[in-house]
């Protein structure tokens, strides 16, 4: 498993690279994950997708939805469901202000990156405003100026 370089007790798993693109990210939360033992064992390996994950609101807990782990093959007849619906876990007032933002504001949860801090699997969950298809457009045209800046900068 790779490390991740700035934070030392850090094992990264998988990350939504997609989220950036297609959202606008407000504010990020980190929480846990619920999983059975061979989930755990299928992340050790390193077989997770976050890209088609999603959070939802349900009964006052906050849910993650799509979000594929990989059939253990070394497990036996009590194997996961790859897509399972998961529940996260964080504060009571985290909770409540993600509801608040998910219903009144219309934004939605979407998870950035899965990793395990000291030995427990946890997902950066981020609240985000969907980008149009102009948006994308201006953030890909100044990310752009941004390297011809840095490339004239460094040839000087």
């Amino acid at each position: 498993m790779p490390k991740s370089e700035d934070k030392p007790d850090v094992e990264s798993i998988a990350k939504n690279r997609r989220a950036r693109h297609d959202y606008t990210i407000l504010d990020t939360f980190e929480a846990g994950l619920v999983l059975t033992g061979s989930e755990v064992k299928s992340l050790r390996d390193g077989k997770a997708n976050l890209s088609d994950a999603y959070g939802i609101v349900r009964d006052g807990e906050i849910f993650i939805i799509n979000l594929h782990i990989s059939v253990y093959d070394r497990a036996s007849y009590n194997n996961h469901e790859p897509t399972r619906t998961r529940k996260l876990l964080l504060h009571k007032r985290e909770i409540g202000r993600l509801i608040g933002a998910i219903e009144r504001q219309g934004l939605t949860l979407v998870p950035l990156e899965l990793y395990f801090k000291r030995g427990i699997a946890k997902v950066v969950l981020a609240l985000g405003k969907g980008k149009k298809l102009h948006d994308k457009r201006e953030t890909e045209r100044a990310r752009d100026a941004d390297r011809e800046m840095a490339r004239a900068v460094r040839t000087r």
